[in-house]
């Protein structure tokens, strides 16, 4: 029912704001909370069996995430009598904070629930799930001031190292796309303490990068590698264009990828961290990897040494094509 879907999308985008606006804990708990059931029925829509699991799993970790964050912002009122967001100065609920908004937005060794659900979504929910939520609980992480920066260094570290390996062994274009928002949320929490604009301008170019590839998949209808095999008849301009776009979600230096983990290490680097930033600037090779693989299975495909390459095409929704000719284009070229 579009009456429905307009609510819960409204919903969706007052959780938000709601969580951007505030400056007082209970206010921003609130917003986290009307997200969080503003999505459910999305992701449930299907009633397939697999989605109601993945949307249960979403719900349990959201659910125990907003209780920790619930708790150690009470904890804060009680030992420091202030609710104010910016004025956190106790370490014990400033720790909890931080671990329950990495909970939230799936860091690793947090992130378990990530792939799962992600993968029992279908690609535009998915989406969602892959940017829009991740708004509110980054809004929130930006905001708190004197965190110790051992525990976000590691958290982006393990994030980056677990997005790495875990996509490594995936034939799921889902759970691939999952563990690469793991690593790409380790880039940006590594430099949330030292440059907060680099992690906004990482946090946006991600934004765009997988804003592309979902529209991509979600064109071909494609859900596993297999399928991406027969993308030159679906689409054959894009399927020229597709590897460019992975590549760029890769990190791979003429394309816009490139720029926010370029300018990150530079960063590190200036604050005497090289082995730190030599270690991110690996394990980004670890997920270049399995996206050159994605690309192999399609450009493999292309013309003129495929059989089906002959077979009439077109493009199958006019309203998608816009929205993932600009996304593309801004994949590619922004750097």
């Amino acid at each position: 029912n579009p009456y429905i879907l307009a609510t819960l999308l409204f919903g969706l985008g007052l959780g938000t704001t709601i969580t951007f606006a505030s400056s007082h804990w209970l206010l921003a708990w609130m917003g986290l909370e009307i997200n969080t059931l503003a999505i459910i029925p999305l992701m449930a829509q299907h009633h397939h069996p697999r989605a109601v699991e993945a949307t249960t799993k979403y719900f349990l970790t959201q659910a125990t995430a907003a209780a920790m964050l619930l708790f150690a912002s009470t904890t804060n009122a009680w030992l420091t009598g202030q609710w104010d967001i910016q004025q956190m100065s106790h370490p014990f609920p400033l720790t909890l904070i931080t671990l329950a908004l990495a909970l939230k937005i799936g860091l690793a060794p947090m992130h378990t629930w990530l792939p799962e659900v992600l993968q029992g979504l279908d690609l535009t929910t998915g989406l969602v799930l892959s940017t829009w939520q991740k708004l509110a609980p980054f809004a929130l992480l930006l905001q708190i001031q004197n965190v110790n920066p051992t525990i976000l260094v590691t958290l982006g570290l393990t994030s980056t190292l677990v997005g790495g390996w875990g996509g490594l062994n995936q034939t799921q274009l889902r759970k691939v796309l999952a563990y690469s928002s793991i690593a790409h949320l380790g880039w940006m929490i590594l430099i949330l303490q030292y440059s907060p604009s680099l992690t906004l301008l990482a946090l946006l170019t991600y934004f765009v990068m997988t804003f592309s590839t979902f529209l991509v998949f979600k064109l071909n209808k494609s859900t596993s590698i297999n399928a991406l095999a027969i993308s030159w008849t679906k689409a054959p301009i894009l399927t020229s264009l597709t590897p460019l776009v992975l590549l760029s979600l890769g990190g791979l230096p003429p394309l816009t990828g490139f720029m926010p983990k370029w300018l990150i290490l530079q960063e590190l680097a200036k604050q005497d961290l090289a082995p730190l930033a030599t270690l991110a600037a690996l394990s980004a090779l670890l997920s270049l990897y399995f996206y050159l693989r994605i690309s192999y299975a399609m450009t493999l495909t292309m013309s003129p040494n495929n059989l089906t390459g002959v077979t009439p095409w077109r493009f199958s929704s006019p309203q998608l094509t816009l929205p993932l000719a600009i996304a593309t284009t801004a994949t590619i070229s922004l750097l």
